[in-house]
């Protein structure tokens, strides 16, 4: 018996019924007979060779051939079911989709931590800008016009371990603002940021088609050609206190109150990137004042409450704000976290007493933590932020600054008021060891928003 297989139209072979019989184990039943003796069941088993033989070679024939043929779409074909051949073995994680943040031209998350690495000496490629180019660096800020003896501090290069940082592109960065706001709102640390990020882009605009404009607590950046704003808006709780004047706001017995983020909020609408920070003001001890009326109030309702709970509170109004007001297919959102000072030289392992006052070289130790920066803090931020439903871009600059105990002000800048003898002899009593000389540390800072930007 021949049979013909076409190419073009595969047909499977029948097999004939009285064959089928032999394909199929028939459990033995109660009263069957036994079973054939040894030469009966040879003749049998080879009449069934002689009968099969010709369905199996064609059998045979049609597989090898499907196989050679299409041995590829039938992988992918069989791989579309889930063969469990390890069944110990874990299921593969679902693929995380990945969503493109506003802003962003990467093609996929990266898994690279930009804010775990070290510090590299780059004398070729920093300073990033002269400290004498910018005009709008503020005098509390400039530390070589200000006597500053070295510039080791201007030198170094933030390397990420396993990647690196993506060069600031000045001109990528204003192509990006173009129409468009962007602004910092807090305390004068995100000011500082503020003004290196100007001082970063200025450069690539004519002076006659830009300016800077102060309107009480908010700075405007413009660049006219892009129609771009760059803005800072002094807020340093976020909310309504005690210390809201831009000027005048040393205040030692700081109040918050409860509610109040619409006060500053609405002259923040409107905005498409939007950069908070808030953090030291709320350092005052272990409580804080929380008032619950108006400040207009003849008799005002204070409670006090843990910092913690406090600065819980202030961060939970600030997301509020934003998912009301932000568009998250739009907008971007992001948050510097707490910007160390070094007030204290023992944390370090220094002689008691001193500061950052003369210190040159940075803190070598990788796990070094800082008594000033609160952990309880970075835990209250994780907490609220992981249960925010709108994207808010979280700039950890903690422990990278926590290093450059040699890039503060010190005592080169100008002072509010003018210096006693006493401390003239002992300038460890004036030094700033708050605020960061510019050029400098805060540079990096934007190097980084600008790579979670653009690369998130």
């Amino acid at each position: 018996m021949h049979h013909h297989i076409n190419t073009h139209l595969f047909i499977i072979p029948k097999i004939h019924q009285e064959n089928l019989r032999h394909y199929t184990l028939k459990p033995k039943r109660k009263g069957m007979k036994p079973p054939p003796t040894s030469s009966s069941s040879s003749t049998s088993n080879l009449i069934r060779k002689a009968r099969l033989s010709p369905y199996l070679f064609t059998l045979l024939a049609f597989t090898l051939f499907v196989t050679i043929l299409y041995g590829q779409d039938l992988g992918c074909i069989l791989g579309q079911f889930d063969l469990d051949v390890a069944p110990d073995r874990p299921p593969p994680p679902p693929k995380k989709h990945y969503k493109k943040l506003p802003f962003s031209i990467a093609e996929k998350e990266s898994s690279c931590d930009i804010f775990r690495g070290k510090w590299v000496w780059d004398p070729l490629n920093r300073p990033l800008y002269q400290e004498s180019e910018c005009p709008y660096i503020q005098p509390q800020l400039t530390c070589q016009e200000h006597g500053r003896p070295d510039r080791d501090y201007q030198f170094w290069r933030w390397q990420p371990d396993g990647c690196s940082l993506p060069s600031f592109n000045a001109s990528l960065m204003l192509e990006t603002l173009r129409n468009k706001r962007m602004m910092f709102v807090g305390d004068s640390l995100n000011r500082g940021q503020y003004v290196s990020m100007v001082c970063l882009l200025h450069s690539l605009i004519p002076d006659e088609a830009k300016s800077m404009e102060t309107f009480g607590s908010l700075t405007v950046f413009t660049a006219k050609d892009y129609n771009a704003t760059m803005e800072f808006y002094w807020a340093p709780f976020l909310m309504e206190s005690n210390s809201d004047d831009a000027v005048i706001h040393r205040v030692s017995d700081r109040v918050v109150r409860r509610g109040s983020i619409n006060k500053h909020g609405k002259h923040w609408k409107g905005v498409d990137i939007m950069v908070f920070n808030t953090y030291l003001w709320w350092m005052t001890g272990l409580k804080f004042k929380i008032l619950q009326g108006s400040f207009d109030d003849e008799v005002k309702d204070i409670a006090e409450v843990s910092t913690e709970d406090a600065y819980r509170m202030g961060l939970k109004s600030m997301i509020r704000w934003v998912r009301k007001n932000m568009d998250r297919k739009k907008t971007r959102v992001f948050f510097t976290s707490m910007s160390p000072s070094h007030q204290k030289s023992i944390d370090w392992g220094a002689e008691p007493n001193g500061n950052c006052y003369n210190q040159t070289e940075m803190i070598a130790d990788p796990n070094y933590w800082g008594s000033d920066c609160r952990k309880s803090i970075m835990e209250v931020i994780g907490d609220v932020f992981k249960k925010s439903t709108f994207p808010i871009t979280f700039l950890n600059i903690t422990q990278l600054s926590l290093y450059r105990k040699d890039a503060h002000t010190s005592i080169y800048k100008k002072q509010w008021s003018p210096l006693t003898p006493e401390q003239i002899a002992n300038p460890v009593s004036y030094a700033d060891c708050v605020h960061w000389c510019l050029p400098g540390l805060q540079d990096t800072w934007n190097e980084l928003l600008f790579a979670k930007l653009f690369y998130p």
